[in-house]
Formats: structure tokens, sequence, C-alpha cells
């Protein structure tokens, strides 16, 4: 199942608009506080699939029932570029454990594809949990599957997972899905784009978020 946000105009849109704009791109700082700002947007979108139950809560005049989420939340994110775009969740989801993945794309002359190297992965237990994997960026897919993987060979498994971006390819979508056709998950993403460079960047995109939001990198 894949959700679209901005198939319904808010005011994701503005944040939308800035994040793409290459002249607004120039402010790193505005970059960043943009894509926490669509981190809380579609943190809100994704708390509406969680079950609910009434808590009583007693204010200084008198008791109230309030429906409370019951799921436990771990938020997962790809170093670095999905470090602001965590953070907007987090900032909603302030009780959430978090996971944080090492891994860098190169090149391969050899089979002239982009490769997946993992150096590390830090998690807390995933098990029976709502697990929100994060990532601006869902270009290829194959990162996003890759990650996915490995978080689940750390011993645990979530009972839903969320696959989050800003910005997906109708490509990294079709990837995503058919890898992992019959997994308990849901794509969400705020905008849906058509292609895809010879460099792998979605068209039309944004460009390079990591870079955008923390300096080129070597």
């Amino acid at each position: 199942m894949i959700r679209v946000i901005n198939e319904q105009n808010s005011v994701l849109n503005n944040f939308l608009a800035e994040i793409r704009d290459r002249n607004i791109q120039c402010d790193p700082l505005r970059f960043r506080r943009n894509l926490e700002r669509v981190g809380e947007i579609m943190a809100y979108e994704v708390s509406k699939t969680f079950a609910y139950s009434d808590r009583v809560v007693e204010t200084p005049i008198n008791s109230t029932v309030v429906m409370l989420p019951d799921n436990d939340v771990v938020i997962a994110t790809i170093l670095r570029a999905g470090l602001p775009f965590h953070q907007g969740f987090l900032n909603y989801f302030d009780r959430a454990g978090n996971a944080f993945i090492s891994a860098r794309r190169a090149y391969s002359r050899v089979n002239e594809q982009i490769e997946i190297h993992f150096d590390s992965i830090y998690t807390p237990d995933l098990t029976g949990k709502q697990l929100l994997l994060v990532d601006p960026m869902l270009a290829t897919g194959s990162s996003l599957v890759i990650t996915y993987r490995e978080l689940l060979k750390q011993g645990s498994c979530p009972d839903h997972t969320h696959i989050v971006s800003v910005i997906a390819s109708r490509q990294g979508v079709d990837y995503v899905e058919k890898e992992l056709t019959g997994e308990p998950l849901t794509l969400w993403t705020a905008a849906l784009d058509d292609g895809l460079t010879e460099k792998y960047y979605i068209d039309p995109g944004l460009g390079d978020a990591g870079d955008l939001a923390f300096g080129s990198k070597k």
C-alpha cells in the first residue's frame, strides 16, 4: 500500500515547494527546517493508522477521557541525509526508540550499478513495534530494501513497518513493492515523481538532500 500525502492539498505544499526550489535551497538551515516540518506532518498522518484506547486524565477541574495510542514506536533513519527528517518524527513521537544506520552508496564500475555498503546499525528491540523507516529520498528503492532486511537481521520483528519519504520515484516504489511483497508494511511519500536520471537522482526531485542539508562531502 502506498499513500501519497500531497494528493490532497495542504500546507505541506509550502514546505515541498521550498525544499525543491534551487534558490531557497541555498540556505541549509531553512532546508533542514523544512525537512523537519515535512517529517512532523507525515508523523501526524502515520499516527492515524495506530491503535488507540481511552485513558482517564485528571484536569484541575475534573477527569476526562482521552484516546491515546497503544503502539510503541521506533524511528529508524539512514545517516546523514535522514537526520532532519528523523527529527520531525521525533518531535511528535517523543517517547519513541531510535535506530540509526550508517551506510554509503558507491558506484561499481564492474556492474555499473550503485552498491550499498553498511558500516554499522544501532537499533533497540523492534519486536511488536511500529517501525518508521524514514529517508528523505526513495530513488531506486534498493537502499531502503537492504536497510529493512538488515534491521530484521538484528533478531527482532516489528508488528508493522512504515517506509516514509519526502519524495519518491515511481521506479523506487515499484521496486519496494516487488521486493517486499507480503511484508507488513505501508509506503508513505509526500510527493511522487515520475523519473530517475542516469545517476539515479529523482527527476524532478530536489538534488542531493544530504549535501543540501549538511554541505558537500568528499
